[in-house]
């Protein structure tokens, strides 16, 4: 076990710190002017989705109080609780919302109206805050021992949660730019999860697709949907790239039908469909939930572990986590 922890302290963590500490050190600019010129036009929004929930409920309320929230939902519009807070009262939660948006415009609009409130707070009012007045940049700290998983996480401020999947999160990334004759470069290793997966699992259709060069994403839609390889459509690859890496990470038929906006029971034929294109793969993954019930942790390819006391816990919750 301490072998094994050792190797990867010595090849991996050691060899990072001077990296970080340099990383750290230089900072990132910030075009403030940016961010102020997006804070404004997210506030304009923000009153603008403030007016319409306030016409859907028939009445003014406050959209960032949770006891307000609440009474109009499920007192006065009548929609049925999902969840209860551990205090017992109907939870508006980010999880809750989304499923009431799939039949409620109101949970919609208090979606994104809590979204971008939060991209103002955290991003575009504070990131100019943070700028450094010595060296006109903004300094994150990163830390390598403070995750279970061992991936690096960020704070003061989270530069790795800056957001990319909706417009106003990609706009701020903008404000980040590069000194006058550098540039900024983003790189990132191509399906790096999967090819890890293939390795581990030893499953001989992904092993085989990523032999040939193939897109693995177009691949797995071309199994899914028993389908040529050239007659897999932009929409048909976006789902199997949303099966791949859900399911890898254990997403059930629930969340992959929420995330494909689909029937539970269609959710569950497409992961059936996987699994028995991809045997080795689910074999893998039942093999490790067996070996981390028996160890009570799992090991990464370099011997890091991970260590699950709850693994034989009788609460399913305490498990899952």
């Amino acid at each position: 076990c301490f072998r094994a922890t050792y190797k990867s302290f010595e090849n991996i963590e050691m060899p990072l710190v001077p990296v970080l500490s340099r990383v750290e050190r230089n900072g990132v600019k910030i075009d403030p002017a940016v961010l102020h010129k997006h804070s404004e036009e997210i506030t304009l929004r923000l009153a603008e989705l403030e007016k319409k929930a306030h016409d859907i409920a028939g009445e003014a309320f406050n959209l960032s109080s949770t006891k307000q929230l609440q009474t109009i939902l499920f007192e006065k519009q009548g929609i049925k609780p999902l969840k209860k807070t551990p205090g017992g009262a109907p939870s508006t939660s980010e999880e809750v919302l989304e499923e009431l948006a799939l039949d409620y415009p109101l949970p919609k609009v208090i979606l994104e109206y809590r979204g971008l409130a939060k991209l103002k707070s955290t991003y575009t009012d504070k990131l100019p805050l943070m700028i450094n007045p010595k060296t006109g940049r903004v300094h994150t700290s990163y830390h390598q021992a403070v995750t279970a998983t061992g991936r690096l996480s960020s704070t003061d401020p989270n530069l790795q949660n800056i957001p990319v999947r909706n417009e106003e999160g990609r706009r701020i990334r903008q404000a980040f730019i590069a000194p006058e004759d550098y540039l900024i470069v983003s790189a990132d290793y191509s399906q790096i999860e999967l090819r890890i997966m293939a390795h581990l699992s030893r499953d001989k259709g992904l092993l085989t697709a990523f032999a040939e060069g193939k897109d693995i994403h177009r691949a797995t839609a071309a199994e899914v949907f028993g389908l040529p390889l050239d007659s897999v459509t932009g929409e048909q690859r976006r789902s199997a790239k949303a099966i791949n890496f859900g399911l890898i990470y254990g997403m059930s038929a629930f969340g992959l039908s929420r995330q494909l906006n689909i029937p539970r029971k269609e959710a569950q034929k497409y992961m059936d469909l996987y699994f028995e294109r991809y045997p080795g793969v689910l074999e893998y993954m039942e093999r490790t939930r067996a070996q981390a019930k028996e160890q009570g942790y799992v090991e990464t390819l370099e011997g890091r572990r991970l260590y699950l006391p709850d693994i034989k816990s009788s609460n399913a919750a305490r498990r899952a986590l």
